[in-house]
């Protein structure tokens, strides 16, 4: 038997899109597309809001998408592995992080880091020396040395 006249639920897709460069190409296309919301839409709201980060910044996005195809969405700052490779200027990870060493940040870092995370809403009941702590884990997980 089927449910009749439930309340409809939103759907949430997440994606990580360049910041101020959306466009309605993959990966942003297909998976509006396939629920129904013009890309176009999202594209020109999200590059509108995210005009003031730099350029190409890894943007998470959580998309809510309704049942009569309208949405709302919610931009989250940038993932800490790129903040930590961008603090260290390194393209990328060392290849065995407990050996390798790819670049060295300080404790300036860390907390400069910390800050922009604490913004996001699922750190919000977290403390800063707590999310320091975390931000350190996940560099020494991408080969970044941090110095005291």
């Amino acid at each position: 038997m089927s449910k009749k006249g439930g309340p409809a639920v939103a759907s949430i897709l997440k994606l990580i899109v360049p910041a101020g460069k959306a466009t309605p190409s993959p990966p942003v296309g297909p998976a509006l597309g396939q629920r129904g919301v013009k890309s176009m839409d999202f594209c020109k709201q999200f590059n509108d809001r995210t005009k003031d980060f730099i350029l190409e910044t890894p943007t998470p996005v959580a998309i809510s998408i309704k049942p009569d195809r309208t949405f709302t969405f919610a931009v989250k700052s940038p993932p800490t592995s790129w903040l930590l490779k961008r603090a260290a200027g390194v393209e990328k990870g060392a290849a065995q992080p407990g050996k390798d060493v790819v670049g060295t940040i300080s404790l300036k870092h860390i907390y400069a880091i910390g800050q922009i995370k604490a913004t996001d809403p699922v750190m919000s009941h977290m403390e800063l020396k707590n999310i320091c702590k975390s931000v350190i884990a996940t560099a020494k997980s991408v080969g970044i040395k941090v110095v005291h």
